[in-house]
């Protein structure tokens, strides 16, 4: 649903409220007159993008060290002994 038709929307509310408004309090309102024809398609706002600088950003370098490389292998040798034990044996 695009901004126009939510617009459209409310805007129909607000004539239905206001209908209701009159009715309420005695005065007589004209009814808003619908227009002919089918309703015109609406038209999508495009923003323009800013264009890409054309230097290439290089991302850092994430280097595991040796500690922390022994830790993970401890842990997954632990995960897959876990798993060992706790699977069916056939």
């Amino acid at each position: 649903m695009g901004v126009t038709d939510i617009i459209a929307s409310v805007d129909r509310e607000i004539a239905l409220l206001q209908q209701a408004r009159a009715l309420l309090s005695g005065v007589a309102v004209a009814a808003p007159k619908k227009k002919a024809g089918r309703p015109k398609k609406a038209v999508a706002v495009v923003t323009p993008v800013p264009p890409k600088s054309t230097k290439k950003v290089a991302k850092k370098k994430r280097n595991l060290s040796p500690e922390g490389r022994k830790r993970i292998a401890e842990a997954v040798r632990r995960r897959w002994e876990a798993q060992k034990k706790a699977a069916p044996s056939k």
